[in-house]
Order: structure tokens, then sequence, then C-alpha cells
């Protein structure tokens, strides 16, 4: 997901990854210890490559301790919550501490991650500055403690043996228990998730009046004995005890029953998984579905196979939106939080499937641009996306998103609106379509027609079903007639 331009942070310039990346300007320097002799240290900070960046990961460490940098040179790949960017060094020196290594997750924005010294300085002597040390490990929570013992005395919770099963009990099985002096131990839980119900209680009150068991208090006794179970238990109970708390698989082991391995999820994964909620449940959507023939489109794209030009279905679809919207500006706007926004510019979004989660880079101008180019642009940024080269100015901003399934054979579905814009439009595949029609004698007859169906999701606080209704009529005529798109 995007949103508005990129902030400034501390630390150092930064660049996109990859050819034709265009460089941003240097950001602050900020000193370091002031005890270090000969000058005092430069720091390198997690920097803020997009408004929604809250942490980093270091993926990898361009350059080692003691080798010499230069102002623009690439210091470290960092991954933040969009793609991976490369991080420049600001100044000429010598790159004297790694404080962060590569492979490091969830670094905070500002955390010092390096120090760089004046060359001539001896860089192996330098330390890390006190008022900003190395940013505190978040990969795992740390275990709780276990909370002291209460001194309340409760026979039933205090006598327990190491070794046997302790139980989860019901509040209605609680209070039976205690009152014959019973313990969950003597039976076996029948509840979901391992509970010792009520009915699980009232059959161990059955028994102790039939004389099979016998009250449960505690004792001083130093140790006990382990007793064999009854025969009713070893049989009324299943061949494996449920267990109280969750198996927990160990890596690299196999799966013990009932457990699931956990999947690290990336930035990237993050915070699209933020954005989709927040769009879910906070934008009303509304939804207007249309069928558009594409014989007209398909018959120029032949042609224009013929002169070794290549565009695809998607290609018109992105610019039909486009010359729609400049058609119809009150379709064209965002929700900022507090009322719409006309928007000037006609900048579609193009979701884009990668490893990493949907990107959307974007088509800058495209109602201006033809279809060859428009094409072109869709093919480089598809692959920056998928290589996770965007600069953050190919994939903020945007007044309207594209998502075709189409390619994956997908009839028709929903998207999901990308705040703060306003619509997305889903395009699903062309499929042949028999139609009755009437010859140019008036005569019924059946004719295959490739049909495609979209379905625009829209925000309904700024552009209402009838706006909607409209903007797809239009849409379609002009898709229909690929004349209207020069």
């Amino acid at each position: 997901m995007q949103s508005g331009g990129a902030e400034g942070s501390p630390g150092a310039g930064r660049t996109g990854r990859g050819p034709g990346s265009g460089k941003a300007p240097p950001a602050g320097i900020s000193s370091g210890a002031p005890d270090f002799p000969g000058g005092d240290p430069i720091k390198i900070l997690m920097p803020s490559l997009s408004p929604t960046m809250e942490e980093g990961n270091i993926v990898k460490w361009l350059k080692k301790e003691g080798e010499a940098v230069s102002a623009g040179d690439a210091l470290c790949e960092i991954e933040t919550d969009k793609a991976v960017v490369t991080l420049d060094a600001s100044d000429d020196g010598i790159l004297a501490k790694i404080v962060v290594e590569e492979g490091s997750k969830n670094i905070r924005l500002g955390s010092l991650i390096g120090l760089i010294v004046e060359e001539g300085e001896d860089w192996k002597h330098v330390e890390i500055p006190k008022d900003v040390g190395p940013p505190p490990p978040v990969s795992k929570p740390s275990e709780p403690r276990p909370s002291p013992e209460p001194q309340i005395s409760i026979p039933v919770k205090k006598e327990h043996i190491p070794g046997t099963l302790r139980f989860r009990l019901s509040p209605a099985a609680r209070n039976i228990l205690e009152k014959h002096s019973l313990d969950a131990s003597q039976g076996t839980a029948t509840g979901p998730r391992g509970i010792f119900t009520k009915e699980d209680a009232l059959k161990l009150v059955q028994l102790k009046q039939t004389g099979k068991i016998t009250e449960s208090r505690p004792t001083p006794a130093p140790a006990a004995t382990p007793t064999a179970p009854s025969p009713l238990q070893a049989t009324a109970g299943p061949s494996y005890p449920r267990p109280v708390i969750p198996p927990v698989s160990t890596p690299g082991q196999p799966n013990a029953v009932g457990t699931f391995t956990e999947i690290p999820a990336s930035n990237i994964r993050r915070v699209i998984a933020k954005r989709l909620t927040e769009s879910k449940s906070t934008v009303p959507h509304a939804y207007a579905t249309a069928d558009c023939d594409l014989g007209a489109v398909l018959k120029v794209r032949q042609d224009l196979v013929k002169d070794d030009i290549k565009v695809s279905v998607n290609d018109f679809i992105i610019k039909a939106a486009a010359v729609t919207l400049k058609q119809m500006p009150d379709v064209n706007v965002s929700w900022d939080g507090e009322g719409p926004k006309q928007l000037p510019f006609i900048d579609i979004s193009v979701a884009v499937a990668t490893d990493k989660g949907l990107l959307t880079p974007i088509i800058k101008d495209a109602a201006a641009k033809g279809i060859q180019e428009i094409a072109d642009s869709v093919k480089a940024l598809s692959k920056k996306a998928r290589d996770g080269k965007l600069l953050p100015e190919e994939y903020q901003g945007g007044s309207f998103s594209i998502s075709n399934l189409g390619m994956f054979g997908i009839d028709e579905f929903t998207a999901v609106i990308n705040p703060p814009q306003a619509c997305i439009l889903a395009v699903g595949r062309f499929r042949p379509v028999l139609k009755l029609t009437e010859d140019e004698e008036g005569n019924a007859k059946l004719q295959q027609r490739q049909l495609i169906t979209v379905t625009m999701s829209s925000d309904s606080r700024v552009v209402d079903d009838e706006l909607a209704t409209r903007f797809l009529k239009s849409f379609k005529a002009n898709l229909e007639n690929p004349i209207r798109l020069a």
C-alpha cells in the first residue's frame, strides 16, 4: 500500500537500488561521544524511508569495518515496509563500527546502527556513544517469569505432585470439588481444551459416595509415591491426557500433534495487513459491476502486433480508466480523514503481486500517455516491484487503483480500497460469451463476444452509488471504443 511523500530522517542519505535510481539529499549528521580522540564519530541512524515506516531490517552491510567510504557510497541495504533500499554515506571517512549486524530485524527508527570516523583516526578503538546505545532486541518476546505462589491456602491447588496432570476448572466444578474435598486429578476432564467441567466433578462425587475413591486432602508428608490408576480411570479416560497448554513444536524436529509452524512476516506483509484491516474497518465500501465488450480492443491490439508493438489488454484498461477520470474529475478524489480532496493529477496505481506481498507502483499522468508508453511503464515498474527496487516516489501517492486477476483465470472479484484513494477497479479475465444480436436486415443471430467483468469498489463518503454508476458507464463506453482513448 502507499501514502504520501517520504519523510526526512537523521542519519545518512539514501537512494533506491538498481540502475537509474535517483538520490535523495543527505540528511543531518549527529556527533558522537566527546571523549573520542581526534574528533567525534559520525552516527549512522536507522532512517525513515517511507511515511508508514516504523521499523527496518538490516538486509546486508555493503562496507566492512575499517573500510574507507566516500560521500554517496552505499553502506547497507535496509528493508522498509515497502521495499529494499540502500543507505548511502553522507560524508567521507572510515566505517569504524557496525553496531547492528546484518540480518537484524525490527530496528526502530533513530536507532544507532553504525559509526564513521574521519580518515587517519584510530577506528579500531572507537566507542559507542553513551547517549545512543544499540537498540534492544525485539525479535522474540521474553518469557514471563513465574509469579510467586500465593499465600492463600487452597487444598486442591497446593497439593500438586510434579508429573501429575493439572486441570483448568470451571467455576462450578471448583465449588463442587472444594465442597466434597476432592481433587480433579482423580477424574477425567471432558470439556473443550481440557477443561474440568461441572459434569466431571459430579461423577467424582458419585464415585466417592459409592466408596470407589476417597477424599483428597493435603497431608504434611514430604513426598508422595505415585499410585496405579484404578481400572475405572484407565477405561474412562482417553488413551492420552488432554493437554492443558497446547504443545510446542521444536525447530528442526517433526511437528508434534496439535502444533503449528509460525511463519515470520516481513515488514511489507505487516504493513499490508495493517492497511487492509484499517481500510475494511473504517472505509464504507460500495460496489458496482459492469460487463465490457473487448472486441474492438482485441482488434486494435492485433493491428499493433503486426507493427511489432506489444501491449496488453490491461494497458487499454489503465488508459480507459485515466481518460474517464479526466472526463469525471469528481471521481478523482481522496479522503484525508476530514473531508474529500480534489486531486490535480491522474496517477493510476497498478497492483503487482510479489513474493513479499501486493505492491502498487504508479503510472504517472496516465491520461496523457499513449498505450505503448503505458505498456513500457507497467513492464519496467512491475519488474522493479518484484526485485524490491521501487523508489518511494514510484509507489507513494496515486489517485485510482486497478487490480487485474484475469491472468489467473478469475472471472470477477471485489478489491479493497487503498486509502486515501477513493476507488479501486477489480478486473477479471476476458471470456467468450454468445449474445443474441441483430444484423443489418434486423434478423436475430447468435454472435460470440469477448467480455470482461469489472467491479469498482468506491468510498461512499466521496463517491456515491449514482456517481460510481455513471463512472462505470463512461468507462465501458471508452473501453469499447478505443478511438476515444487517442
